[in-house]
């Protein structure tokens, strides 16, 4: 059997992009090693919320035209072999390769003239180079002439793959001019269009698209803690400079997580010209769930026996993914202090409890993902009716537009307006 293009690795990356190159009639092979996620896709399940995505399994999978295997040899198969695996770091400063370097040495017996490999993946300066000089090292085939070899960056937000898939511009930093090409007659079948650079700027592009976000999330982050310190409103602070302002702009405060958030910094930081200075930026994020613990200490005293409802696990709205969410460490916090913590999200696998039973009888509840489940007057009033009457309610992400990180109950109630509807 053989196959127009291979994707290692079915996760949040991997298995849209396989499923969107099979809806444009290419033959595909999916490879993963989690039997779990096999199972649920060759039952026509996604594995995750993807929206759309469950509509396209069903239709490629009718067609033949997706098929699965755990052995990433299989991929030799193809003629494109798509990487999508992560890049993990052994600590802040150094990065790990070893999962991309395992499925290359399980590739070289069986690479031919006229593969392509392309890595999808975020990756540190340097590992497409790294990759084709790997290769090279290994086979009796020079990269840019016989196989091909590129870095052809994923910048999707979580839940809009298939929105921006075919609109956000496709770069592609091939090692030599035809590996570019290759790449682009693979990719360009998405519908986006192609902006060829160099492998390096590719890298270094989607690198700093995460960390410019990872900064600017960072500056009300901090804002929200110097206002606790000078007892000023965050939010009132933030409108003053933005309102009518042309060089305003900066963003509302809240949980900025993500593995792409919070790990991306670290490849630039290996070998950074500024050291320091992007592990400040993750400091502030980072310390977001101790400033809201800290916050709810001020209030109400020792959390000891306190009865705290975290909603949301998620680190995003709207979506399942938990990874690197900074609800967990919330969580962790909050027990330290020895609070009994009760846990509500309507999207994750992880079991959690109803909204009704998190915040039954809940001192204090802290809205940790702002999922639009949460963001309505019914559940604010859901809330006051099921928590102690003076409930402190902490809301960094300004879900009702009340406008206040740090509340009780009564007090949302009236600046929301008990007559909005549900």
């Amino acid at each position: 059997m053989s196959y127009d293009v291979a994707v290692i690795g079915l996760g949040r990356i991997g298995l849209p992009l396989a499923l969107a190159f099979a809806d444009q009639g290419l033959r595909v092979l999916g490879i993963d090693n989690a039997q779990d996620r096999l199972g649920a896709i060759r039952d026509g399940r996604m594995p995750f919320r993807e929206p759309e995505a469950d509509e396209v399994l069903q239709r490629v999978q009718a067609a033949g035209r997706f098929e699965l295997s755990e052995r990433a040899s299989d991929a030799a198969q193809a003629d494109h072999v798509v990487i999508t695996l992560g890049t993990p770091t052994f600590s802040h400063i150094e990065i790990d390769l070893s999962d991309i370097r395992s499925v290359l040495d399980d590739l070289l017996p069986h690479l031919r003239a006229d593969h392509a490999v392309h890595l999808r993946s975020t990756i540190a300066p340097g590992t497409t180079e790294f990759v084709a000089g790997y290769l090279e090292k290994h086979l009796d085939l020079r990269v840019g002439e016989d196989v091909f070899v590129a870095h052809v960056p994923e910048r999707i937000a979580a839940g809009r793959f298939f929105e921006e898939a075919k609109s956000l511009p496709c770069i592609i930093g091939g090692v030599g001019e035809r590996s570019g090409e290759v790449a682009a007659d693979l990719f360009a079948k998405l519908g986006a269009p192609i902006v060829q650079t160099t492998p390096v700027q590719a890298e270094l592009a989607k690198i700093w698209t995460n960390i410019l976000r990872y900064a600017n999330f960072a500056l009300p982050n901090l804002l929200m803690m110097d206002c606790e310190q000078y007892d000023a409103n965050v939010f009132e602070v933030i409108d003053l400079i933005n309102r009518d302002y042309p060089r305003g702009g900066i963003a509302l405060p809240g949980f900025t997580a993500g593995t792409c958030l919070r790990k991306d910094f670290a490849f630039s930081e290996e070998r950074s010209n500024a050291p320091g200075m992007l592990l400040a930026v993750s400091r502030v994020n980072e310390g977001v769930p101790l400033f809201l613990v800290q916050g709810i200490k001020r209030r109400l005293g020792s959390l000891r026996d306190k009865r705290v409802a975290v909603l949301g696990l998620a680190f995003k709205a709207g979506t399942d993914d938990e990874r690197d969410s900074l609800a967990h460490k919330l969580i962790r916090l909050l027990e330290r202090e020895l609070a009994d913590v009760a846990v509500h999200d309507p999207l994750v696998d992880t079991p959690t409890q109803s909204l009704q039973d998190a915040v039954l009888d809940a001192d204090a509840i802290v809205v940790a993902t702002n999922h639009p489940e949460f963001c309505s007057p019914a559940t604010l009033r859901l809330i006051a009716e099921g928590a102690k009457r003076d409930a402190l309610v902490v809301d960094p992400w300004n879900a009702w537009g009340a406008a206040q990180v740090f509340a009780h109950t009564d007090e949302l109630l009236a600046l929301v307006g008990t007559g909005a509807g549900a």
